[in-house]
């Protein structure tokens, strides 16, 4: 029997390795423990709450207003002593995290090979997305499977030298999350309610979401901004913003949204992942800087902006489902104004093919693994 810790620490990562979890506890070839740092604490209990998947460890290391060198070196420290107790045959990670580049750094000091889910994401630019770029190239340098969710990242990879069999194109796992979360939807749909906004009939929806640290400051200021202008031009589309818990994001968006008089601009708490899902279903246009969103979004058949500089997720971009505005006040409320307006080009980038996987990605990662 292989023993294999699953680690993580945020939302995101909950939702890709919550049905990686779930396979892997179900299979007999495999004991499965998992980890969780904590870097996302009451959002991280929802998700896991979704799942049904219940922590064997929890080192609830999130602390108000750490640095990322705090938090780095306490994951670090903290993992250490877990890894020294478990002594688990493999550590799986997800994604690009602090708790990822921590779970990979501790594992490669005791000699434990890593997995790790969802490699071989590249903007090529090491200060954006800041830091998840660095985070998921040095994971690169110390990881032995290879998780990638199409060919454009295998080829990432190669260019990098990674050894072609050590790279597993699989799709992305946040797929067959998001399959497993619409079908609890369809069986209990009154579960997922707790958003407080039924979208009324007639009426069009406009799902906003945002905590990228790059986009800290101004860029969240224009973001806003560029809500408030669709809003006062829309009135007969609801602009439904959960807004995320980091000072930096409720700051800005509580002063230029939050004293409005709009009707139509609904601001709201974090959602839980189903309530989440839910929104995204009944939404007609979505405006993020999420990375997991870009992938979700289009297996529903929603058009994405992407409020941010660059993207690790070039493919869905090629495909036409989503395009990148940056933060420019302008350029954001251009771009959307033009697909709230234009049906032509709404029905073409609603239409385009995800490129991120068919929901299997788990089964093959577990076939992996197996070997």
């Amino acid at each position: 029997m292989k023993k294999i810790s699953v680690v993580f620490g945020t939302r995101p990562e909950a939702i890709k390795l919550c049905p990686v979890v779930l396979a892997l506890k179900k299979n007999p070839a495999f004991e499965c423990r998992v980890c969780v740092t904590g870097q996302h604490r009451e959002m991280l209990k929802q998700v896991l709450d979704v799942f049904g998947v219940e922590p064997d460890e929890d080192l609830a290391l999130m602390r108000p207003n750490q640095t990322l060198s705090e938090l780095t070196s306490r994951v670090i420290t903290a993992l250490d002593g877990y890894l020294a107790k478990e002594q688990p045959d493999v550590v799986m990670v997800q994604g690009d995290t602090t708790t990822v580049l921590c779970g990979a750094l501790a594992s490669f000091y005791h000699q434990i090979p890593v997995a790790h889910v969802e490699a071989g994401l590249r903007t090529g630019n090491l200060y954006s997305p800041w830091p998840e770029e660095a985070n998921r190239l040095l994971t690169t340098r110390l990881a032995k499977w290879h998780f990638c969710p199409t060919e454009s990242n295998k080829n990432n990879l190669l260019r990098e030298g990674v050894s072609p069999e050590n790279i597993h194109v699989v799709g992305n796992t946040v797929i067959d999350a998001l399959f497993i979360a619409r079908e609890k939807i369809k069986m209990e749909p009154g579960v997922v309610m707790s958003s407080g906004y039924e979208k009324a009939p007639g009426r069009r929806m406009v799902l906003i979401t945002g905590h990228r640290r790059e986009n800290f400051g101004v860029g969240f200021e224009h973001i806003c901004q560029a809500i408030r202008h669709l809003a006062e031009e829309f009135t007969d589309v609801d602009f439904v913003y959960p807004v995320h818990l980091n000072p930096n994001v409720r700051e800005p968006v509580n002063r230029i949204l939050g004293t409005h008089l709009l009707e139509n601009i609904k601001l709201m708490e974090p959602q839980g992942y189903l309530p989440f899902v839910r929104l995204m279903i009944d939404s007609d246009l979505i405006m993020t800087d999420s990375g997991g969103v870009q992938e979700e979004a289009p297996s529903l058949g929603k058009p994405v902006l992407v409020m941010r500089d660059t993207t690790e997720r070039p493919e869905a971009v090629a495909a036409g489902t989503v395009k990148i505005v940056g933060t420019s006040c302008e350029a954001i409320y251009k771009n959307a104004k033009v697909l709230l307006s234009d049906s032509a080009v709404y029905q073409a980038m609603s239409a385009a093919i995800n490129p991120y996987g068919d929901g299997k990605a788990t089964q093959r990662i577990i076939e992996v693994l197996s070997r």
